[in-house]
C-alpha cells in the first residue's frame, strides 16, 4: 500500500492538543469554577434603570446633582384596613417613636378638616399614614425602623408602599433560581426525547453548567451591572448557546461511526466543528452586539454579558466537552434508545406543494405586520405593566394606590439664592390644575404666617419670637458681622433685613457656642425648630441649587403628561436661565427614556440586520441567500410585535429591544440550518427533494434549539414578577415559536421560489482547501470532490478502497488499518 498522509491542519493539531490534555483541562476548569463560585458573590447588582440613562439627558443631569446635593429622606404610605379613625391615630403616633422615623402623619393633625380633605386619608374603615424616615432609603437605619414597622403591624391588616427594605435585587434572584431549576427539568426532557443515547444529557448539562458558572464568576470585572442582566442571562445563555454543544455531539456520535476509538473520532469532531461552531456563533453575537449601540447604556450592559456567556459557551465546547465525551463515550453505547423525534416529510411536502399559495399569503401578512407593529403601545414606566404573578410588595402597593391614588412627584432644580423668583414661580406653578401642590422652601410656613425664607426686620422677628428686642438686634448684629455687612451695623440694624431660616439657624449656633442664653421656653422652641429647618435644608437646599417638589395629578406617562412637563419648563424659564433648570422624576425619566428608544429603535434594527448581513454574505458567499434569510427572521419579529399591536397591551420599550437584538441573531440559525443543507443536498437531488431532505434533517435542531429557548422565555414571563424581565420572556417565547413556523414552513418555499436570484448573486472566494492524498481503505463520512478510480463529487458516506486524490469540502475521513490480506500482499509480492 503507497499513501501520501498529508500535514495536520491547524484545527487538527488544535484538536489533538485539547483531546490528549483533557486531564490538564479538568484540573483547571475545576479550579476556575471553585474560584467562580465565590467571586461570583462579589458581584454588584444596581436596581435603578435611570443609571443607565444616556449622561446628557435632563433626568440623568438632575439626578446626580440630586445625589451630590441633597438628602431624600427615605418614605412610605400604609394602609391600615378594618380600624376606626382613632385606632389609625393611636397607631400613627406609636410608629412615630420607633427610632430611626422622623415624623407620621395621618392626615393634618387638625379637627377642622373638611369631609373631602378627610377622605384623602380615611375611606370607610382604611387609614392611609405617611412615614418619613430619619435617613435614605438604603440607609441602615431606614432599614431597621422599616422592620419595627413590619413588627409593630404584624397584628394588623396593613398594607405598605414605600422603596425601603424592598429588594428587587434579591427576590428577582429568587425568582431566577426557580425558573433555572424549571428550565433544566425541561431541557433534560427536550434533550432526552432528541438525543440519541441518555448519557448525552449529563454531557451537554456539565458543559453548560461550567460556561454559566464560569459567566457568573467573572461579572464582577465589570464593576456594576444591571439586575436585568444578572437575572435573565443565565437563562439565555442556556437557550441560546446549547447549539453549539449539540453540534458537536453530533459531529462525535457520527465520526465514531467511521473511527477505531474515542480519541479519533473526538479529533476528528473538534477539527470540524470548531470554524463550523464558530460561523454559527458569529450570528448571535452580531446580534447581541448590536444592543451595544443603544444610548440607554444597559444595553450596552446586556449586550456585553450575553456576548460574554456566548465566549464562555464556546470555550466549554471546544475545551471541556471533548474530554467529556470520551468520560461518557461507554456509558452513551449502553444507553441508546430510540429516535422520539417524528418524521416531518409529509409536512416538506406539503410546504412545498403549497409554495404559490403561502408565499402571497406571506407577503401580505408581512405588510399587516409592519403596520401592526409599528401600532405596538411602547411604555417607558412601570405604572401601565401587568404580570402573570405579582410579589407581596407589589400587592400591597396595589392596594394602597387602588385605594388612595397613586403619587407622581416631580422634584424642580433652579440655582439657589434668589428667594424672591422662588416664591413667584411656586405660586404660579400652583395656579395650574395639573399640581396638587407645590412645595419649596419659599412657600414652607415657619410661624405666624411667615415662610422659611421671608426676610424679617428685627422688630418683625422679635414680635414673632417674643423676644427682647435688644437681645434680637445683638443677634442681628452679630450675623451681619459674621457675613461682612457692616454698613448695616453703621447704618442702623433697624431696617436690616434675614431671611428667616438663616437667622433661625444662626441663633441655634450662638446659643450653642454660649454667646447668649435664653429661657427654657424659647430654648426648646428654638431646638424644634432648628431640627424642622436642617431637614428642610438637607432636603430642599443644596451647594448650588435649590430642590421643588410638585405633585401632579397626572398619569406617570403619557402626551398629556409630557407636554406639561415643556409647560413648568416655560415656566421656570421666565425666572433662571433655561441651561440650569432641571425636572427629575419618574414622569421625566419616562420622558427621556421615550426619547431614546426612538433613536435605539432604528440603530438595532439597522445595525442587526447589517452585521447579520455581513456573516451570512461570508458564509454563503451570495447576496440573494442572506437577504431571503433576514426577510423571514424580519417577518417573524413583526408578526411577534403584531400581537401586542392588535390587543393593545402595553410593552415595555426594554423588552422590545433586546428581543429584536435576540430574536435577529439567534433565530437566524435555524434559517442557516435548513439553508446550509439544502445548498448541500441539491447538488445530488433535485431541488424538490432536497429542500424536504433538508427540512427532515435539520428539525431535530430547530425542535431541539428552539423549544428550550421558547419554555425558557415562557417560565421567564409566568414566573417573574418584574414587568421587565416579563416582556422580554414573553416576546422571546412568541418569537422563537413564530420563527420556528416561518423557518419551517415558509423558509422552504422562499428558497424554491429563489433559487435563481441566489444563484445569479452567488459569488466564490478562493479559500485553501486541504487536498488529501492516500491510499488503501479510507472510511469516508461528507462532501468529496477529486479522483476516485474515476471523477467523484458527491456526498459519501462509506468506505473507499483504491487511490484518492481529492478535495475534502466538508465532512472528514479517517484511514483505516491494513487488513491481513493486505499485509500479506505486501510482504509477498
Amino acid at each position: 500500500m503507497h499513501k501520501q498522509p498529508d500535514k495536520p491542519s491547524f484545527f487538527e493539531k488544535l484538536a489533538t492538543a485539547i483531546v490528549d490534555r483533557r486531564n490538564l483541562i479538568f484540573f483547571l476548569y475545576l479550579c476556575a469554577l471553585i474560584f467562580s463560585l465565590f467571586s461570583q458573590g462579589w458581584v454588584k447588582v444596581c436596581n435603578d434603570l435611570t443609571q443607565y440613562l444616556p449622561e446628557n439627558t435632563e433626568t440623568r443631569q438632575g439626578l446626580t446633582i440630586m445625589e451630590d446635593e441633597f438628602i431624600t429622606y427615605g418614605t412610605a404610605r400604609i394602609m391600615l384596613s378594618n380600624v376606626t379613625y382613632d385606632m389609625a391615630a393611636n397607631l400613627a403616633a406609636e410608629l412615630a417613636s420607633i427610632d430611626g422615623v422622623t415624623s407620621v402623619s395621618f392626615g393634618n393633625g387638625t379637627e377642622q378638616d373638611t369631609p373631602e380633605e378627610i377622605a384623602e386619608y380615611f375611606k370607610g374603615s382604611d387609614a392611609l399614614l405617611s412615614v418619613t424616615f430619619d435617613g435614605e432609603e438604603t440607609d441602615p437605619i431606614s432599614l431597621s425602623a422599616m422592620e419595627e414597622i413590619k413588627q409593630r403591624l404584624a397584628p394588623y391588616d396593613a398594607s405598605i408602599d414605600s422603596t425601603v427594605g424592598d429588594s428587587q435585587a434579591e427576590t428577582l434572584d429568587q425568582e431566577m433560581q426557580v425558573i433555572f431549576a424549571v428550565s433544566v427539568v425541561i431541557i433534560v426532557l427536550v434533550l432526552g426525547l432528541t438525543s440519541h443515547s441518555f448519557a448525552e444529557v449529563p454531557v451537554l448539562l456539565l458543559t453548560f453548567g461550567a460556561a454559566a458558572l464560569l459567566n457568573m464568576g467573572t461579572n464582577f470585572l465589570l464593576g456594576e451591572i444591571s439586575f436585568v442582566s444578572d437575572s435573565v442571562t443565565v437563562v439565555l445563555q442556556l437557550a441560546l448557546a446549547i447549539d453549539y454543544a449539540i453540534i458537536l455531539l453530533h459531529r462525535f456520535l457520527e465520526a465514531r461511526q467511521h473511527t477505531l476509538d474515542d480519541r479519533s473520532a473526538c479529533i476528528t469532531a473538534l477539527s470540524a466543528a470548531i470554524p463550523a461552531i464558530f460561523s454559527s456563533s458569529l450570528t448571535t453575537i452580531s446580534g447581541l452586539a448590536a444592543m451595544m449601540f443603544m444610548q440607554f447604556r444597559i444595553g450596552f450592559d446586556m449586550g456585553l454579558i450575553l456576548i460574554k456567556a456566548i465566549c464562555f459557551s464556546l470555550l466549554s465546547v471546544f475545551t471541556l466537552m471533548p474530554g467529556l465525551l470520551i468520560l461518557f463515550s461507554k456509558a452513551m453505547e449502553k444507553t441508546q434508545h430510540r429516535n422520539f423525534v417524528p418524521s416531518i416529510e409529509r409536512w416538506g411536502r406539503f410546504a412545498v406543494k403549497a409554495r404559490y399559495v403561502s408565499i402571497p399569503i406571506f407577503a401580505v401578512c408581512l405588510i399587516l405586520g409592519f403596520w401592526m407593529s409599528n401600532q405596538c403601545p411602547y411604555v417607558y414606566g412601570y405604572s401601565q405593566l401587568t404580570t402573570s404573578r405579582q410579589s407581596e410588595s407589589q400587592i400591597a402597593q396595589e392596594k394602597v394606590r387602588e385605594t388612595f391614588g397613586t403619587q407622581n412627584i416631580a422634584a424642580l432644580l433652579v440655582p439657589k439664592g434668589d428667594y424672591d423668583s422662588e416664591k413667584a414661580l411656586l405660586n404660579r406653578l400652583e395656579q395650574y390644575d395639573q399640581i396638587d401642590y407645590a412645595m419649596g422652601l419659599s412657600n414652607i410656613e415657619a410661624m405666624d404666617g411667615y415662610t422659611l425664607t421671608d426676610a424679617l426686620t428685627p422688630r418683625q422677628f422679635a414680635e414673632m419670637t417674643d423676644l427682647d428686642y435688644e437681645v434680637v438686634c445683638l443677634l442681628y448684629t452679630a450675623y451681619a458681622a459674621q457675613n461682612e455687612n457692616y454698613g448695616q451695623i453703621v447704618g442702623g440694624i433697624d431696617d436690616y433685613t434675614v431671611p428667616l431660616m438663616d437667622l433661625f439657624l444662626f441663633a441655634y449656633e450662638q446659643e450653642e457656642a454660649g454667646y447668649f442664653s435664653l429661657e427654657e421656653d424659647a430654648t426648646e422652641e428654638l431646638n424644634d425648630m432648628y431640627q424642622q429647618l436642617t431637614d428642610a435644608r438637607d432636603q430642599m437646599l443644596g451647594t448650588h441649587y435649590t430642590r421643588m417638589l410638585l405633585q401632579l395629578n397626572l398619569p406617570e406617562e403619557g402626551e398629556e403628561t409630557f407636554q406639561f412637563l415643556q409647560t413648568i419648563h416655560q415656566e421656570a424659564e421666565q425666572y433662571y436661565d433655561s441651561d440650569q433648570i432641571y425636572l427629575v422624576g419618574d414622569s421625566t425619566s419616562d420622558y427621556d427614556l421615550s426619547v431614546s428608544f426612538s433613536r435605539d429603535n432604528v440603530m438595532i434594527s439597522v445595525l442587526s440586520v447589517v452585521f447579520v448581513i455581513l456573516v451570512l454574505l461570508f458564509t454563503f458567499q451570495s447576496v440573494g441567500l442572506p437577504v431571503l434569510l433576514i426577510l423571514i427572521i424580519q417577518g417573524s419579529i413583526l408578526f411577534n410585535f403584531s400581537f401586542p399591536g392588535l390587543t393593545q397591551s402595553p410593552i415595555f420599550f426594554l423588552s422590545y429591544l433586546i428581543v429584536t437584538s435576540i430574536q435577529m441573531g439567534a433565530n437566524i440559525d435555524y434559517a442557516i440550518v435548513i439553508s446550509s443543507w439544502y445548498k448541500e443536498l441539491k447538488t445530488a437531488m433535485p431541488p424538490k427533494k432536497a429542500i424536504v431532505k433538508a427540512l427532515e434533517l435539520s428539525f431535530p435542531t430547530v425542535l431541539t434549539s428552539g423549544s428550550i429557548l421558547a419554555s425558557a422565555g415562557f417560565l421567564i414571563g409566568k414566573l417573574s414578577t418584574e414587568g421587565t424581565i416579563v416582556g422580554i420572556g414573553e416576546c422571546l417565547s412568541r418569537g422563537t415559536l413564530i420563527s420556528m413556523f416561518l423557518v419551517m414552513f415558509v423558509l422552504p418555499q422562499i428558497l424554491l421560489l429563489g433559487d435563481t436570484i441566489v444563484e445569479k448573486t452567488s459569488f466564490r472566494v478562493n479559500m485553501p482547501e486541504a487536498k488529501h492524498r492516500t491510499s488503501g481503505t479510507i472510511y469516508v463520512n461528507g462532501r468529496v470532490r477529486g479522483r476516485i478510480s474515476g471523477i467523484v463529487d458527491a456526498n459519501i458516506q462509506g468506505v473507499i478502497h483504491g487511490d484518492v486524490s481529492a478535495l475534502m469540502g466538508t465532512g472528514s475521513y479517517q484511514e483505516a488499518p491494513p487488513s491481513e490480506e493486505e499485509n500479506d500482499h505486501e510482504t509477498n509480492p
